[in-house]
């Protein structure tokens, strides 16, 4: 039953129509609102839902018992469930998702998917930070609903500073990447900056989407979302251990990764392939 009813809203038009042409903003304020309830006459039936729907593998987690959606969401793997690459010219994948578009970064343009690029400069509200990646490299993450939602150091990096932009909700599954123009540059995003040890930089900027109710970030404040907190860049100066938890989603989204031209992502790296909090992704 589950296969047959999966297939039918994964039929392209009908689930770009379902998660796309509804009101986006009140869907994701809504689910938040059910996220966060812990009555167990919302939260029991909107887990017994999530566990249906979007294949959520709870084998490696700390606890299966949730008293909310989003404490299944946001919950915690058991230790040593993720172990990180080690060495320190090794970058690991910050998070558990599907691999999306990657590659090299052409002259400052980007692909979501083939034949549908972005500019560089429009993901990253500032010119000069962009440019600095105008030949780099560049992978996509994507977080699946029932995936682990929390993300982590891809090396031992300090946070120089983190830019929140407002925007837009559109799903940001394969079928709306291919029908959407530079649709990470139209959704709500953080841009975070980030050098290693040896002065080599990095950019990680997860992407909200629909019923992405928050983006919160571990080493600046996870009482309030980066939406509560207003859009800007805010200057910083945190050390995070590769491995570390820097934030989390409330729902699955993407997360693109950006590296120097003198980095290289690994030969092994195919589009739709999963990858867990930790693989190794690319080098120095």
């Amino acid at each position: 039953m589950r296969n047959g009813l999966m297939r039918v809203l994964m039929q392209e038009d009908l689930n770009f129509l379902l998660t796309n042409r509804l009101p986006r903003r009140w869907a994701t304020n809504m689910v938040g609102r059910i996220a966060a309830t812990r009555h167990p006459i919302v939260a029991k039936p909107a887990l017994a839902a999530w566990r249906f729907f979007c294949d959520v593998d709870l084998s490696d987690a700390e606890t299966t018992r949730f008293a909310s959606l989003r404490d299944g969401f946001i919950r915690r793997l058991r230790a040593g469930a993720r172990s990180f690459a080690a060495g320190a010219r090794v970058v690991a994948s910050p998070c558990d998702a599907i691999v999306g578009a990657h590659g090299r970064v052409e002259d400052g343009r980007v692909y979501q998917v083939k034949g549908f690029p972005y500019r560089l400069d429009e993901l990253v509200p500032d010119a000069a930070l962009a440019a600095r990646f105008a030949d780099g490299w560049f992978v996509t993450l994507r977080l699946t609903a029932g995936m682990y939602h929390r993300f982590h150091a891809p090396a031992d990096l300090t946070v120089e500073a983190v830019t929140y932009q407002s925007g837009d909700c559109w799903n940001v599954n394969p079928i709306a990447l291919k029908r959407v123009e530079r649709l990470f540059c139209r959704n709500e995003r953080a841009v975070i900056e980030a050098r290693d040890a040896d002065g080599r930089a990095l950019l990680l900027v997860p992407v909200a989407a629909i019923l992405v109710a928050s983006i919160r970030l571990t080493f600046l404040d996870t009482e309030r979302t980066l939406r509560e907190q207003g859009p800007g860049r805010r200057a910083c100066d945190v050390a995070v251990e590769k491995g570390a938890e820097m934030g989390w989603f409330e729902h699955g989204s993407t997360i693109v990764m950006f590296l120097p031209a003198s980095a290289r992502l690994r030969d092994g790296l195919r589009e739709g392939a999963p990858i867990r909090a930790g693989e190794a992704i690319a080098d120095w």
